[in-house]
């Protein structure tokens, strides 16, 4: 079987010490050669794109507010808090990262998790973020959850690779620290979290039910190239019987599984079982261990 493409969570690698979404990790991951990178970006007041993964600047910069309100010439002295602590890595721009991209001898690919969920009242930020990230060309891909950002985003650019991250529609979580603020707010009749009304009442077959919610998932954006599912997601899917790469394969779209790290124990026991299921890529913090644990899954 294949073996699944790692892309690395946020520029992060264990050779580095580099705080997430830094320049100089993104740098290390292009001179490793990682087949794919991803950063967080959420638009700034004007000129570009902030590499954070929160709306607001207090947790992760040594900025305040929201991060939307901040200006481009006030992000330039933001430096990255990481653990609580200040760094002495300064904030990029994502004009920083595709700078980086282009001056690579690599084939690196970028993903960019675009973080904006609110809909603009104009068109700019997104034509301030196709802009940006053109001169990747196929080397850029953009993910969102905020499947109405990406109609918008493949209505502007055809030539635009789009990820869909179901998480806003579709999810299944354990834990009891979710974000009250971010869909979906109920856990359905199926045991999944889920808003739709199909969702309400268990009357369908467990995998019957998840075949349809795939088909509605898969219509939501034109031509979309990636689903990004949480990897707890998928190994319960595949308990009731769905497998989701299978489905989604069918449809022309590859499958990224995420966040799976080295040594989490739920990931390690779910991995042999979604490379045997076809993911195509994982998503990962530890890109080298992960290599690792892969080796060990495909020759078990």
């Amino acid at each position: 079987m294949p073996t699944p493409v790692l892309v690395c969570h946020k520029g992060l690698m264990e050779s580095h010490a580099f705080p997430p979404n830094s320049l100089e990790g993104v740098r290390a991951c292009l001179n490793a050669n990682m087949p794919i990178v991803e950063v967080d970006a959420v638009a700034l007041a004007d000129g570009d794109y902030l590499l954070i993964h929160d709306w607001t600047l207090d947790s992760e910069t040594t900025g305040s507010g929201p991060t939307e309100a901040c200006t481009l010439a006030r992000a330039r002295n933001l430096r990255i808090r990481h653990e609580g602590r200040e760094t002495p890595y300064h904030v990029p721009v994502l004009s920083d990262i595709v700078a980086a991209f282009l001056q690579h001898d690599g084939n690196t690919h970028l993903q960019i998790d675009f973080k904006n969920l609110i809909p603009f009242p104009t068109h700019e930020p997104l034509e301030r973020l196709l802009r940006i990230i053109e001169p990747l060309g196929e080397r850029a891909l953009v993910s969102s959850g905020a499947d109405w950002q990406l109609r918008r985003l493949r209505h502007m650019a055809p030539w635009l690779k789009i990820g869909l991250e179901v998480q806003l529609h579709l999810d299944w979580d354990d834990s009891t620290d979710r974000d009250p603020r971010v869909p979906p707010y109920q856990r359905g009749a199926y045991g999944y979290y889920d808003d739709s009304l199909i969702a309400a009442q268990r009357i369908w077959p467990a995998t019957e039910y998840l075949r349809d919610r795939c088909q509605a998932l898969i219509g939501l954006v034109p031509r979309v190239s990636t689903f990004y599912m949480n990897h707890h997601l998928l190994a319960r899917s595949l308990n009731d019987g769905f497998n989701w790469a299978e489905a989604l394969h069918g449809a022309g779209i590859k499958l990224d599984a995420w966040t799976m790290d080295v040594p989490n124990p739920v990931a390690m026991t779910n991995l042999p079982r979604l490379v045997a299921a076809g993911v195509d890529q994982i998503t990962t913090n530890t890109p080298l261990a992960l290599t690792q644990a892969l080796t060990q899954a495909l020759q078990g």
